[in-house]
This record gives C-alpha cells, structure tokens and sequence, in this order.
C-alpha cells in the first residue's frame, strides 16, 4: 500500500533515495523495484532486521530493478548520519506527527536533500485524523506510547516545510477507505484487534490491496479529496548558483 506518487516524486533509476522512517518498508520496496539506490532509516531494530531480509529475498527472486541496491541503515530522526546534500529524492511517510521536534527533523532532511531534489512528505490529513482524537484518548499520545503528538492542517504542514528551506508544490490525498477503519478502531478501543467488526473490515482491506479491484480504487479515488487518510506535500529544495550562492528556482 503505497502513499506516495512516484511519478510526482520523481525518483528514477540509479538516483540514491533516503526512506526515513522507513518502518516495514513499503516504500524502501518500491523503490527498489524502480531500480533507485535506496536507504532504508528507521530507529527500530526490529523493523530494520525484516527490510534487510526482505531486501535480500527481492534479490533472489530478481525483483531489483536495473541499477537498484539497497541498505538497512538504523539512525536518529533529529541527526541523520549522512553528509550535506547527499540525496536526489527522500520519502518521510507518516513519521513527522510522532516527533515532538517535528520542525528539526524536517530540517535535517533539508540538509541531506540535494538542490534541485524532492521530497515527498505525508503524515494524517487533519478530519480522519481530528475524528480519531476525538473518538479515542488511547489512539494518541500520552496515553498511546509512541502515538501521534499533533494533528496537522495541510497549510501548517506546508509551513513547516517552507520554513526549514523547502519550496512545497502540489499535494494529494489517499487512503479514504481506511480513514473508516480507524474511526471503528478508536470507537471500540485502538488495541481492540479482535472486535468482529474491526476484522471484517480489515479483511476487506486486504482484500482491496491484494486484488485492487475496480469499485474499491474507483469509490477511493472519489472519495480521497475529502476523506483521504494520509496527506502528501511534494517539496523541492532549491539551487544555488555556483557564483553568488542565492537562491534560484528549481
């Protein structure tokens, strides 16, 4: 389940690509599939363990794109272990609403992003996500440990990019069916996994993902403008001239 448009992003073949927060590693996947470098950073260890060994199977089974490599990298949001203006294209998906220095992350990634590259940035769109704090104090923190700390506009989202550097573009909404999901979860408790209702619904996601079926992606696509689960901000860093060193347009 991929939340960030490639096309948008822009990432192409042998381009070295930074996942942070990569997680369980959807979209360190697709990367490679395309065929990018990319780098897969999560704090977890756990989770770093299962992208490494997916990362070798897709090997196996040649599912690396021509001119794709990869590696699991374990490191810190706030201080990234990478060298200024090292990245043509980061992904940060559904990361930045756990972080209570949200604005320094975002300011790492813009150091670490090349002029002229792109990053794709998502968190929760502000109504699933607004319901859900409502729904639930056990959904967010401080009682959920490692919840999210903010619920975020799409305009405070674009702040926060323009303000460490970034010039935010176009946008785009997805996940409208799962936006319900979360809303029965955090009705009936956000650990409750064995309610009925909760799994019958997560089947049917399952299901929506495994086969992407006609009504399912057409009703989602109508849908994920206003209740789309994750919004996406497309930012590019801009370059500097060799000679004056200000600013100019991507």
């Amino acid at each position: 389940m991929l939340t960030v448009d490639y096309d948008r992003l822009g990432a192409r073949s042998g381009e070295l690509v930074l996942d942070m927060g990569a997680g369980a590693g959807r979209h360190a996947f697709e990367s490679l599939r395309r065929g990018t470098r990319i780098i897969a950073l999560d704090y977890s260890h756990e989770e770093l363990t299962s992208v490494r060994d997916l990362f070798w199977a897709m090997g196996e089974a040649e599912e690396i794109g021509d001119g794709g490599a990869a590696l699991a990298v374990r490191g810190d949001a706030l201080r990234l272990p990478f060298a200024d203006d090292t990245f043509d294209r980061i992904i940060c998906a559904e990361v930045l609403e756990h972080l209570t220095d949200d604005a320094g992350a975002i300011r790492e990634l813009t150091r670490v992003l090349k002029p002229g590259g792109t990053i794709a940035v998502t968190v929760p769109s502000w109504l699933p996500e607004k319901l859900c704090w409502w729904l639930s104090a056990e959904y967010h923190a401080p009682l959920a440990s490692g919840g999210h700390v903010r619920v975020y506009t799409e305009e405070l989202l674009r702040s926060r990019l323009n303000d460490a550097g970034l010039e935010p573009g176009g946008s785009h909404r997805a996940h409208a069916l799962h936006a319900p999901y979360w809303w029965l979860r955090c009705a009936v408790g956000p650990t409750n996994d064995h309610h009925p209702l909760v799994k019958a619904y997560h089947q049917v996601l399952v299901w929506d993902i495994a086969k992407a079926p006609f009504l399912t992606r057409f009703t989602e696509r109508v849908l994920n403008p206003v209740l789309g689960k994750s919004v996406v901000v497309y930012s590019t860093k801009p370059r500097r001239t060799r000679k004056e060193g200000h600013r100019v347009a991507a």
